[in-house]
């Protein structure tokens, strides 16, 4: 038998555009009980946003006492009390002074909120949402701030630079016939030499900056040099496939070293053991021990110059920088690639390690980077582009990198900070052409009190710090970076 037929009560038909009225009308019921006027702030959220901001401004314990609901409710209640006055303090926003609305006791208790977890945000706002002027009873208007003035800012991370007096030029060498293309310096710090494209190498006074030697034996430009603190030996490379070893007491060769097959770009002495590591345009980092004139190894895997060169005493002791744009790290037991850093997309011509820490920058047309070692983790770009061709690069003990730039730009870099706080130009020597300032090598002397730049037109620059220099003279105009590039 079938049961009994239960009849369903006939539903009224309502049109979409009564139903849509009929929702917006309990909107406002809930939001907005005087349709007629914006509902005035709440003068208790205001004493908790200026309580909020003093809070965050002097970091004290008290303002969270202030945000706390007050009373005692238990249950579902007490838990949607508690979500509304997060609500609340999140909106809280600036508005003239005024009474509480009498008919939002009715919402109020709709939404069964204890008097103190009123929803005062909601009010606030209003309906025309943020950035609108509420209107008071005087008739003043007050612009209505976004969250963003109760938001706490958080301090930037990127470490502050330190102040560093501006260098300047105090000494101009002249005395090469041609482009001046390497420096080293004396382990005593009495002398420099320079290598030119003169094909002569001239050894210099320090102090005064006179003329003591001129060693003729090249054929070419030199472009490497290097003077061993071990022995009274110092060593030279150049174009002309040539790496030889100068006795300092004879001032003659006494060693050269045979099997670059084209021209040798950078020259560099390892610091505990007596080999000797030279890169040219043949592509290959060679290694050579400095008394047998053997060739130990071809670190070969490169596809193009190597034209940068560093030696550590520890792994990886060499790493090299080549126009493939690439940086590589070398196991000196194995002759073996040990790393190979893609960061650049320009042919790396300038590395420098720092003299303390263990990490090294490495500079290409595209940016400087700043790498870890051992490992080679990259830290991060320097805050500026030099937009040149960097030709060379040196850092000193106090933490000031200096850049060498074909276009005669000389930059000045806070090393933790990345901060370029001095931007130098060469200028040219009399006589010279604008285009022939370019800067090929730089160089600290061992105290890094001073920095003696080589240039293209033909003379040695001498740069020391401004002594009369103070931060009030020179503020810092320092900005952290708002995206730090991870590439």
């Amino acid at each position: 038998m079938p049961g009994p037929v239960v009849e369903m009560e006939p539903v009224e038909p309502q049109s979409l555009k009564k139903l849509s009225f009929k929702s917006l009308k309990r909107a406002l019921d809930l939001f907005s009980p005087v349709h007629g006027q914006i509902a005035p702030p709440d003068p208790e959220s205001k004493k908790m946003r200026i309580s909020y901001k003093l809070n965050l401004e002097y970091g004290g314990a008290g303002g969270n006492e202030s945000q706390a609901p007050k009373g005692k409710e238990t249950g579902a209640a007490q838990d949607q009390g508690q979500q509304v006055a997060g609500a609340s303090n999140a909106l809280a926003l600036p508005g003239p002074e005024g009474s509480r609305n009498p008919p939002m006791e009715k919402s109020q208790n709709a939404l069964t909120v204890g008097p103190s977890l009123r929803p005062q945000g909601l009010n606030d706002v209003g309906l025309h949402g943020k950035g609108t002027p509420i209107v008071s009873a005087s008739g003043s208007s007050e612009r209505n701030f976004s969250t963003s003035a109760i938001m706490e800012r958080i301090p930037s991370r990127w470490p502050r630079p330190v102040w560093h007096p501006p260098w300047k030029n105090y000494r101009v060498i002249s005395g090469h016939l041609g482009w001046v293309r390497s420096i080293a310096f004396d382990p005593s710090n009495q002398w420099f030499c320079t290598g030119s494209a003169d094909r002569t190498i001239k050894i210099w006074d320090l102090a005064s900056g006179r003329l003591k030697l001129t060693l003729t034996g090249h054929i070419e430009q030199i472009r490497g040099l290097a003077v061993s603190s071990k022995h009274t030996y110092m060593f030279s490379a150049g174009d002309d496939k040539q790496v030889k070893c100068w006795d300092l007491e004879q001032n003659k060769v006494i060693r050269s070293y045979h099997g670059h097959l084209s021209g040798v770009y950078c020259l560099a002495l390892h610091p505990t053991i007596d080999i000797l590591l030279t890169g040219g345009r043949d592509s290959v980092c060679r290694v050579w021990d400095i008394r047998s004139k053997m060739q130990i190894y071809a670190l070969s895997g490169h596809d193009n110059t190597v034209c940068s060169v560093f030696a550590r005493p520890t792994d990886p002791q060499v790493v090299t920088g080549s126009h493939d744009t690439t940086i590589k790290f070398w196991d000196l037991r194995y002759g073996k690639t040990m790393t190979t850093l893609t960061n650049h997309k320009k042919s790396v011509r300038a590395m420098a390690l720092h003299p303390k820490e263990n990490c090294f920058a490495s500079a290409s047309a595209d940016n400087i980077k700043k790498f870890q070692l051992p490992r080679g983790e990259f830290l991060h770009n320097m805050l500026s582009q030099q937009k040149t061709i960097i030709n060379t690069m040196a850092v000193n003990e106090e933490g000031v990198m200096a850049t060498g730039g074909d276009n005669g730009s000389l930059w000045f870099w806070d090393w933790r900070s990345g901060h370029n706080f001095q931007q130098a130009h060469t200028i040219v020597q009399p006589g010279s052409l604008e285009s022939e300032a370019g800067i090929y090598a730089l160089s600290y002397d061992l105290t890094g009190s001073r920095l003696v730049s080589c240039e293209a037109d033909k003379t040695i620059k001498m740069w020391k710090e401004d002594e009369l220099a103070t931060p009030e003279t020179h503020p810092l105009n320092f900005k952290p970076p708002k995206d730090i590039r991870r590439f």
